[in-house]
């Protein structure tokens, strides 16, 4: 499935540091103003809540036009019928996915591994993400990526290329100057004291 927008924010949600009516709320600011993606990453609650909240947080994205991708729940995101999952390492195949969800969205984790890219995207990936970049408070002990990475993926890939992990306004230029697709944000629009001026600086990057 092809991505609706080249390039721009990936909002991912953080549903372990703060409550759900606050991941609504800021969720529906950074909506509003506008992100290219939106991802639903609940990691901490049991099966019920964590549907609950992403049915609100799915009308949201109806609401405001934005695609709706679950993280790692492939249950969850054939049930709710979302526009695509995100895998990681651990995470069924694509191949499972696909046969499950058909033409929907389909991103995969590759931290620093380029080879692993190179599958993912001949497995039909349809976009590729790579990270952590920079230090992250969301997983602290995430690999480390190189930048140049984004480089060997651009000139080797066809699919977008994400980058994630401790991506601020003051850093996130050099990796859009690395030509990469998407700067997925969790902490720095969650944690933000002010969501929507976050929300705005992210987007400002891609225009400067």
């Amino acid at each position: 499935m092809n991505i609706p927008n080249t390039t721009g924010v990936y909002a991912i949600t953080d549903c372990e540091n703060i409550t759900a009516d606050e991941v609504l709320s800021r969720t529906e600011s950074i909506l509003r103003i506008g992100v290219a993606l939106f991802q639903y990453r609940n990691k901490t609650d049991d099966q019920n809540v964590k549907r609950a909240l992403a049915l609100k947080l799915q009308s949201l994205c109806k609401k405001y036009k934005t695609p709706f991708i679950v993280n790692d729940d492939l249950k969850l995101a054939e049930e709710i019928a979302a526009d695509g999952i995100h895998l990681g390492q651990h995470d069924k195949e694509i191949e499972t996915a696909r046969a499950v969800l058909g033409n929907k969205i389909i991103g995969i984790s590759c931290y620093n591994d380029f080879n692993r890219a190179v599958i993912a995207e001949q497995s039909g990936a349809d976009y590729i993400a790579f990270g952590s970049f920079f230090p992250s408070s969301t997983k602290p002990d995430a690999l480390k990526a190189d930048i140049d990475l984004i480089v060997k993926a651009k000139e080797k890939l066809t699919v977008p290329i994400v980058a994630i992990g401790g991506i601020t306004p003051e850093n996130g230029k050099e990796l859009i100057n690395a030509k990469v697709n998407y700067l997925a944000v969790i902490s720095g629009l969650y944690s933000a004291p002010d969501t929507i001026n976050s929300t705005l600086a992210y987007k400002q990057l891609f225009t400067k």
